[in-house]
């Protein structure tokens, strides 16, 4: 049903504020960004796939990225981490004639994978393009599994130019639909996914002067600032923040002990031996001084200072 990376382990999940960004004081010094906090990118549909091939080939640091399709050439795309067609197991291509139903279709068989790619997920980004069949068809489902594994999702969708017709329309109708997925909105009812259109058509009046082919590019650059901006910092700066916090505690809780008393043992010192008589007159004794030597123990640390 689908190609993809092994599951990565599932280690403790950090804890986000109401906003979706990280909660400071949530955060373990020893959770690391990649394993314990995991940023997944998927793309949904051909045009999202352009997409998110630019931003994989930025190699931003610490951020998983998965290729998603009804095509079988999704399987080609060599700059994912994880690449899943939707297809059937018979060896046959899929083809979803532009249809969203037969899109839907096939990413309801392909749950279990679905589950397994969002799982102990952190943060998702989900970036679909709409008008055809994966895009409309597919992402309502895999937009339901990562809201249900994911600590934030942030959805993009990339809505067809006006002149594309048919496309644009059932682009609308899918937007809607998003908005209607229940796990989705209660992510969002919470304050821990966010949704936004990147409209094609506003680019003829916003950025007349950009080619057709950067179009890809300048979608790529927005994804790109919002996961560096919204997930990438705050959570290095947190897990940073985190860490000083410890070791500022252990030398906080750092104890030293004082040095050992000597203690004069409890029974009386001997008598010092009586004198021989002296060969000359002796000056009246003022009194027999000891001289006493004893080891000073070194000074002892609480184990929690090694």
């Amino acid at each position: 049903m689908g190609t993809y990376e092994a599951e990565r382990a599932n280690g403790e999940r950090p804890v986000t504020q109401s906003n979706g960004g990280p909660r400071e004081d949530a955060w373990p010094a020893h959770l690391r960004l990649g394993q314990e906090v995991r940023v997944v990118l998927a793309a949904v549909g051909g045009g999202a796939i352009r997409i998110g091939a630019e931003i994989a080939r930025r190699h931003i640091r610490h951020l998983e990225t998965v290729a998603i399709n009804c095509d079988p050439k999704v399987q080609s795309y060599e700059e994912f981490d994880r690449r899943v067609y939707l297809g059937p197991d018979t060896g046959t291509e899929g083809d979803t004639g532009g249809s969203p139903v037969v899109g839907g279709t096939l990413a309801g068989a392909a749950e279990p994978a679905l589950e397994r790619i969002f799982r102990g997920a952190t943060f998702v980004i989900l970036v679909g393009s709409l008008g055809g069949g994966a895009g409309s068809g597919a992402l309502p489902y895999i937009l339901e599994v990562a809201s249900r594994n994911a600590e934030v999702v942030s959805v993009f969708v990339v809505k067809p130019f006006r002149c594309e017709g048919d496309r644009r329309a059932l682009a609308d109708r899918a937007i809607g639909r998003l908005h209607l997925i229940s796990a989705f909105v209660e992510k969002r009812e919470r304050g821990r996914a966010t949704f936004q259109t990147l409209d094609n058509e506003s680019l003829v009046a916003t950025q007349a002067h950009l080619a057709f082919s950067r179009v890809t590019a300048h979608w790529a650059h927005v994804i790109e600032t919002h996961i560096q901006r919204s997930y990438l910092d705050p959570a290095e700066a947190m897990i940073e923040a985190a860490h000083a916090a410890e070791i500022s505690m252990l030398a906080e809780a750092t104890v030293t002990e004082p040095p050992a008393v000597f203690a004069p043992p409890e029974s009386p010192l001997p008598a010092p031996p009586v004198p021989l008589p002296p060969l000359v007159p002796a000056a009246p004794a003022t009194g027999a001084e000891v001289e006493l030597t004893f080891e000073v123990v070194p000074e002892a640390r609480s184990p929690s200072a090694s």
